[in-house]
């Protein structure tokens, strides 16, 4: 890997500016854990059955970010990257996916996330999540998509030592 270019978080400052912060080093991590690896090493399962790679996790973390900020805080009435019929698990499945493409979906949605979140006039503005059946505030979207990735990033942590034996961050 190279050398971690990663954004540092404010220790200190506004809780937007806090929850971007820390959602923008997690969104760094997970591309820090993927970097330098092949499209057939992005695609490599952690244990078949399962369906779970890194590039696997990028394409997920895509329409995680799609929903959360565009569909549901904006208000877009718009599908899935990987999956018009809403099936969260087609994204998983990487086996004909490239790094470049899944890649820059993940940017773009990332891009949207960011124009959206920095354009709310506070954390306070709700949109409607259907599976939840309420309405959530833009505070309760960062937190979430902070709690995504640092999960599926501890994910990102095993699958890249099974790869190459890089290990940390």
């Amino acid at each position: 890997m190279n050398t971690d270019s990663r954004p540092v978080p404010a220790l200190t400052g506004g809780e937007r500016e806090m929850l971007r912060g820390f959602l923008d080093f997690h969104r760094a991590t997970l591309a820090m854990k993927c970097e330098g690896l092949t499209d057939e090493q992005l695609r490599q399962r952690s244990s078949p059955p399962s369906t779970l790679s890194l590039l696997g996790l990028v394409r997920h973390l895509a329409e995680v970010e799609r929903t959360w900020f565009r569909k549901v805080i904006n208000g877009e009435d718009i599908t899935l990257v990987w999956s018009e019929d809403g099936d969260y698990q087609a994204a998983y499945d990487a086996t004909d996916a490239t790094g470049a493409e899944a890649f820059a979906a993940w940017q773009a949605e990332v891009e949207h996330s960011r124009r959206i979140e920095l354009a709310a006039p506070s954390l306070d503005v709700t949109g409607y999540q259907p599976r939840w059946e309420a309405e959530v505030s833009l505070r309760l979207v960062m937190l979430h998509l902070i709690h995504e990735y640092a999960r599926h990033n501890g994910h990102a942590d095993f699958l890249r030592e099974a790869i190459d034996g890089v290990v940390g961050a």
